[in-house]
């Protein structure tokens, strides 16, 4: 699974790159989510090797670094949809000023603001992470630093545990399905106006791939963060973590290559390209 997430990953990115017809605000974003998925699943390799010499020990600063990569890349995906979303409601609704309102510099601006904000998520959750001193005997039922389940082992400040916990859920939880909602609001009632149906069904389509990650992103994100403190067997909160961690990122390239007809296109070219340097 993780070997079919990376190559899956990197192939979307290959059309992107190498297809100059890709070279849009959306494919941009697009190549900026699956490098992030690559980044988010750093976190397998790791468990691949414990289970091949039958460890079950991290070291805090282990520990540390693997919430930081998992807050910061799963932030990413979840800003980055946020910004996926506005892209097709300005491609959409005002496709005259596409062209001015998603130009370059907007662009780099919005994958830079998001990173910043992912960063400064890490940091604030690493910071209340570091109130818990006593990591030498602590145990948790997964096979990763979820933030989430760390947390459930401070028991000295669960006041400022619950800000932090509930605050992050409104952020990046919260404010990002209001704009999605809001967005696809607006984008359904423009389409609605066309009157082709061919028209429809072409702005649909640049939309399906989008909404089916937006569905599974959030559809795993909101019980397992907000819904943490509830008592689960082991078995089920390790099969929980395996599809939130490895599934997910796993199925977006299937989701972008099949439901979207230009990342297709540009898969196929490669593919003719690579046959006929061959021969």
């Amino acid at each position: 699974m993780y070997l079919v997430t990376v190559l899956g990953n990197l192939f979307i990115m290959l059309a992107i790159g190498c297809d100059s017809h890709l070279h849009t605000p959306m494919y941009f974003f697009l190549y900026s989510l699956t490098l992030a998925d690559i980044c988010f699943i750093t976190t397998v390799p790791n468990l691949i090797l414990d289970i091949q010499i039958h460890s079950r020990v991290i070291s805090c600063v282990g520990c540390l670094m693997q919430m930081s990569i998992y807050i910061i890349f799963g932030s990413m995906d979840d800003m980055l949809l946020i910004v996926m979303a506005y892209d097709r409601f300005v491609a959409i609704c005002h496709p005259l000023h596409y062209p001015v309102i998603m130009n370059t510099n907007v662009c780099v601006l919005l994958i830079f603001l998001s990173l910043l904000v992912s960063i400064l998520n890490s940091q604030l959750h690493n910071l209340l992470a570091l109130q818990f001193n006593n990591f030498k005997h602590a145990e948790i039922s997964i096979f990763f630093c979820d933030p989430s389940h760390v947390f459930n082992l401070i028991c000295s400040d669960t006041f400022s545990k619950n800000i932090v916990k509930y605050t992050a859920g409104v952020i990046f939880g919260f404010f990002p399905i209001s704009g999605i909602i809001l967005s696809y609001y607006k984008i359904i009632s423009s389409i609605l106006k066309i009157s082709p149906t061919g028209g429809r069904y072409k702005a649909f389509s640049t939309c399906g791939s989008h909404l089916s990650v937006v569905c599974l992103f959030y559809g795993r994100s909101i019980g397992v963060y907000l819904g943490s403190e509830i008592q689960q067997s082991p078995r089920e909160v390790l099969v929980a973590s395996v599809i939130y961690t490895v599934v997910n990122p796993m199925l977006n390239p299937f989701i972008y290559s099949l439901r979207n007809k230009d990342s297709k296109c540009a898969l196929r070219r490669i593919y003719r390209t690579t046959i006929h340097l061959r021969v």
